[in-house]
């Protein structure tokens, strides 16, 4: 399903999209708050969309590409994963290139999202941020998310322990 706001067009991600996704798992910049180090392989970026597109398949997620309505570009990418049906639940991430940062897309963006799973049988969202990452965490309350746990030791990244927090919210 495509979503359009004001400014921005959401489209499901398709294997073809690998070339867009490339830069940004593979800068070390935007990819320093996730979970995973940066992809330096084009070939290993491809693999991990074509098997997005199969969680898309099998419906345990739902990927989106983030582009601006009036040119087709590519901004961003915004994800529902571990779609749980029984719970209504599901967990929401969201990127955006450095170059858009401060326009508000990420908002527009991923209260489109929210106004999708209102509007179908997610009832519960949750998001995870790494500390520190305070962009995520101030868009997260603003839109209505509260923090729910921190999360001690979340992630093993680069050898070391990041702490993250988790955030929640009832549609």
């Amino acid at each position: 399903m495509i979503l359009e706001t004001e400014r921005l067009t959401l489209k499901p991600l398709v294997a073809e999209d690998a070339p867009l996704i490339y830069p940004f798992l593979s800068d070390p910049e935007l990819m320093a708050h996730w979970d995973r180090a940066p992809l330096e392989d084009p070939d290993e970026v491809a693999a991990c969309v074509v098997g997005q597109v199969e969680d898309m398949q099998a419906g345990t997620a739902l990927y989106w590409t983030i582009r601006l309505s009036a040119t087709g570009e590519f901004v961003g990418a915004c994800e529902f994963v571990e779609i749980d049906e029984r719970r209504h639940r599901a967990e929401l991430r969201f990127i955006v290139a450095r170059d858009s940062w401060g326009r508000g897309y990420a908002h527009e963006a991923v209260t489109a999202l929210l106004a999708h799973a209102a509007a179908s049988d997610l009832k519960h969202v949750v998001a995870r941020t790494q500390v520190g990452d305070a962009r995520a965490e101030k868009l997260l309350e603003r839109l209505g998310f509260k923090g729910a746990a921190y999360l001690k030791g979340q992630v093993d990244r680069d050898g070391e322990r990041r702490d993250g927090r988790l955030f929640d919210l009832e549609l």
